[in-house]
């Protein structure tokens, strides 16, 4: 970093940083971004916390934030910056973490997150750019556009129907958690000078460990606005800033409060911490099952809510994080409770799972009809299906070399005594259809799962040996 401001020397976004390009940012002509960043790094120079300051730059017009500053960055989803900036504070109490965020961004899909994280008072500092409209995006309206201006999903401008602006500094300030809130703008030198004044204070309010602060900054964009530079700095001036007025809406003089201890990342404190067992368990299968998949075994888990799709899912994935093989779950829920269908991918690897979900599974263990309807044609060639024939008499065309194996899951449950156990049942089959993992691998993930609740575990073993019997059977 120079002694003079915490930008890089030259710009990588454009040219590489080669010659006047690289020295220039992406921001139109006349935008409140390039004084905003400006009057950060002013800071950040003269507090001297440029080696632990972290920017989160989200979706919006400040996405390149990190091109520009050389400072740590992260960068964040759509509106998560504060949940972002939050797990960087906690994780190193010292850094100085910046939320950097336009209105579209946090006005809107992160109004939840912004509130909340201002609530919890945890010292954080958000610059809030508020130019009430979608620069990135094309110029719609904003939550923060202003009754009767224009924008490209209100050519006639914003009226009673689309609802009235959002003061979002005053909604802050009414919160308990946050210490300083302050609302300025950029469109003269006396206002420049004051939102260099109050960005600053952001950030030392924060090193101090004093609390959350929230500095917005009314913004031109003249670009979406239709004007000059000029015309939109006169703009903010006479219609901007009477909606959104000037000056300090909170300012609590706090005592330093935050002092947590850095957390510790030692992986024996954690198993201690999580009361977990160091040693590992048994493994059964000597070999991955490559019959099934050279590298990678996607399956495939639908039923309805209630039918223990997602639980005997579970199950696999552990089963093969046991073994030693990388294993991911991924549940999908319907919007039904009931009747509906959900369904849970599970990727089995030799060594790393690449990409979760499981659009062709190789192997799919259906539980009601909707799903086998909606997934047995997608899976893959030679692959396997097991389905619950207790409740679906109905079946789709699937793929050549499909082996299909119905099972009537619920009947044995219900002949068991415990038609809950009916997922079980299904895993069985799966394993002795399919060959993904030792019986033992499977069932030792059962016992691991009900160790609280032991006396179920001799009627899953029945129900999985059960399960497993139908198929050889077959």
């Amino acid at each position: 970093m120079t002694t003079t401001n915490a930008f890089f020397q030259h710009f990588d976004r454009h040219a590489h940083g080669k010659g006047l390009k690289g020295a220039a940012t992406h921001y139109c002509p006349g935008c409140g971004h390039g004084l905003a960043h400006k009057f950060l790094s002013n800071a950040i120079v003269e507090l001297g916390i440029g080696d632990r300051t972290i920017a989160i730059s989200p979706v919006g017009c400040a996405v390149f934030l990190y091109y520009y500053f050389d400072v740590g960055n992260t960068q964040a989803a759509h509106g998560r910056a504060p949940a972002v900036a939050l797990g960087h504070k906690l994780a190193n109490p010292e850094s100085i973490v910046i939320s950097y965020q336009g209105d579209g961004d946090l006005a809107s899909i992160g109004l939840a997150e912004i509130m909340h994280a201002a609530q919890v008072g945890i010292p954080i500092s958000v610059i809030f750019i508020n130019n009430g409209i979608y620069g990135m995006t094309g110029g719609q309206m904003a939550p923060t556009t202003l009754p009767g201006q224009k924008s490209s999903t209100t050519p006639l401008g914003r009226g009673r129907m689309e609802g009235l602006p959002l003061k979002v500094s005053e909604m802050i300030a009414s919160l308990d958690g946050p210490i300083y809130v302050e609302r300025v703008a950029l469109y003269d030198q006396k206002q420049r000078k004051r939102a260099q004044k109050a960005i600053t204070k952001s950030l030392r309010l924060q090193a101090e460990n004093r609390g959350f602060s929230f500095v917005e900054v009314l913004s031109e964009c003249p670009t979406h606005w239709g004007m000059t530079p000029v015309e939109a700095e006169a703009w903010v001036r006479d219609e901007f800033v009477p909606t959104f007025p000037l000056g300090v809406l909170k300012d609590e003089n706090v005592e330093p409060w935050f002092h947590p201890a850095k957390p510790s990342f030692c992986p024996d404190a954690m198993v201690e911490a999580l009361q977990a067992v160091s040693e590992p368990p048994p493994r059964f299968s000597d070999e991955f099952p490559a019959h099934l998949d050279p590298n990678d075994v996607a399956l495939k888990l639908a039923g309805a809510g209630g039918d223990g799709a997602q639980t005997a899912a579970l199950l696999l994935a552990k089963a093969a994080i046991n073994e030693g093989f990388d294993a991911t779950h991924i549940p999908s829920y319907g919007p039904e409770s009931r009747g509906g269908t959900s369904y849970a991918d599970v990727h089995i690897a030799r060594e790393e799972v690449l990409s979760p979900s499981a659009p062709n599974p190789r192997v799919l263990v259906a539980f009601n009809t909707p799903s086998l309807m909606k997934f047995g044609p997608t899976v893959a060639e030679d692959g396997i299906v097991v389905y619950d024939s207790s409740v679906i008499s109905e079946t789709p065309e699937f793929n050549a070399g499909v082996r299909v194996c119905p099972v009537p899951c619920t009947e044995i449950a219900h002949d068991l005594g415990h038609r809950i156990v009916k997922n079980v049942v299904a895993l069985g089959a799966l394993q002795a259809a399919s060959g993904v993992m030792h019986a033992e691998s499977l069932l030792t993930a059962i016992r691991q799962s009900l160790e609280h609740k032991c006396m179920m575990i001799p009627v899953n073993e029945e129900a999985f040996r059960a399960g497993a019997g139908t198929v050889r059977e077959e």
